[in-house]
């Protein structure tokens, strides 16, 4: 059996020129988090926003909630007008409310209805009915909005981590270290004060520390290297272990015969 990681998008909440905001979807089903970019990068990539049947939270900031009102909207106008395509939410003790209190927000009394057919998951562990276990943890962020990561493992043996929005941290190393891939996110350059994200000497020492996981580094500050003219904060990447790949909008990775490794 083959799994897929595709990241549809990897900027950070600044938007990097080439870049969408963050955005995971595991084998076409499963999506990390519902950025405002979500439906846009759905759309590029030529996948239904009815064909998702979970969405794992990871956090309630801006950059990885607020296109959820979009995706509900869609589905219920367009790509699932007769609601037969059930969906999934997991995340963190009050997710539902919040969703809620956003819905209304952006579509006053519109999504009532959509809101009501989803099944809200507020545990720490669970099972996908594809055969993925999955854990959530928490994680070195803003304690305001709830941060966790998320560990999948299927039952033929592939593990991958995503962070989430995390500093380094205990629960987060964890995980990585028992796990083939990681999509960790580099928010911020190495001159700002603050250790709410990853920066790139905390990337270096989390590759030379976990040497048997491929990072996945998504969630960055830095121009795609499709981008031309005069960068927004840099183009520059630095320069990491082997274990380190620096992502593009789009890039995927298979797990075929036990590895993990980049579709070429």
């Amino acid at each position: 059996m083959s799994h897929e990681v595709r990241l549809l998008g990897t900027g950070n909440a600044f938007l990097p020129k080439q870049r969408l905001h963050s955005f995971m979807i595991l084998d076409g089903i499963h999506i990390v988090d519902a950025p405002p970019t979500a439906l846009a990068s759905l759309r590029i990539a030529g996948i239904s926003p009815a064909e998702i049947e979970t969405i794992f939270v990871t956090h309630l900031h801006g950059d990885h909630v607020f296109g959820l009102p979009f995706l509900l909207l869609e589905r219920k106008y367009i790509s699932d007008r007769e609601r037969l395509k059930p969906l999934t939410v997991v995340g963190a003790k009050g997710v539902r409310e919040r969703f809620q209190t956003l819905c209304q927000l952006a579509f006053p009394g519109s999504l009532d209805d959509a809101l009501d057919s989803i099944e809200f998951i507020e545990s720490d562990h669970g099972t996908t009915n594809d055969n993925w276990s999955w854990e959530r943890f928490e994680v070195h962020h803003d304690d305001a909005v709830d941060p966790h990561g998320y560990r999948f493992e299927h039952s033929d043996g592939a593990s991958l981590v995503h962070s989430g929005d995390s500093g380094p941290c205990d629960n987060l190393e964890n995980a990585i270290s028992r796990s083939q891939i990681a999509v960790v996110e580099m928010g911020f350059p190495q001159w700002v004060p603050s250790d709410h994200h990853h920066k790139p000497n905390d990337i270096q020492s989390l590759a030379e520390r976990n040497p048997d996981t491929q990072l996945l580094i998504t969630h960055t500050f830095i121009d795609s290297n499709k981008s031309s003219g005069e960068p927004i904060l840099t183009n520059e990447f630095p320069i990491h272990p082997g274990n380190v790949h620096h992502l593009e909008d789009g890039d995927t990775w298979i797990h075929e015969n036990s590895a993990w490794n980049p579709e070429n």
